[in-house]
């Protein structure tokens, strides 16, 4: 019996070694070349994908990816006050938007995060509560497979309990890592892979490394 094949980096034809899980989706490329792992310190943005990733549940990131302009339109561009000013006709709405997931609790917990992210927002900014839990700079990760990459962690697990305890929803740790991973909280490019460095010095041009 032999070991099943490791899934490690992968050369493309423009001669850039990447991960394996985006394939050879242009869309898919496309994110994890110029999105995935870049530290982002935008609360608004930072708001947005918290959101998307609870809309993942259950789903494929693929499928959310391609409705993401769908969803900016719909929720009036992650807009936390229009949204936490939502109403029972402003949710049938959406309920009849072919563009977005249609699940009812989902959108509803959209607008129960949006007032909950308003009230952070309003106390220490919601970056700020978001990247205490890594202390405020990123985790570099050096795994050379897929194989060697958690679902979840510790910190995943710590941070998703604090949300939950808040009232948020659909923020269970195996989603709050994949939040974690794709807003540069962590950097689990694997290390062949080009953008692992640059990220890194995406970081570091900051000023806050």
């Amino acid at each position: 019996m032999t070991d099943a094949p490791k899934r490690i980096v992968r050369e493309h034809p423009d001669g850039l070694h990447r991960c394996p899980w985006p394939g050879c989706d242009p869309a898919y490329l496309a994110y994890h070349d110029e999105e995935w792992g870049v530290a982002e310190f935008d609360s608004r943005a930072l708001f947005e994908k918290l959101l998307l990733d609870g809309f993942q549940a259950g789903l494929s990131w693929i499928s959310i990816l391609r409705k993401r302009d769908n969803f900016r339109a719909a929720f009036d561009g992650f807009d936390a006050r229009k949204i936490a000013a939502y109403d029972e006709a402003k949710i049938a709405l959406l309920m009849q938007d072919a563009g977005i997931v249609r699940n009812r609790a989902k959108i509803l917990g959209a607008v129960g995060a949006a007032r909950l992210y308003l009230d952070i927002e309003a106390d220490r900014g919601f970056s700020g509560y978001i990247w205490d839990f890594v202390e405020g700079r990123p985790i570099v990760n050096a795994f050379r497979a897929m194989e060697e990459v958690p679902a979840l962690t510790e910190t995943s697990q710590k941070m998703a309990r604090d949300l939950k305890q808040r009232g948020f929803k659909f923020c269970g740790p195996t989603i709050v890592y994949a939040f974690m991973q794709a807003v540069g909280m962590v950097n689990d490019h694997l290390v062949d892979c080009h953008r692992h460095e640059a990220c890194q010095l995406a970081y570091q041009k900051t000023g806050r490394g």
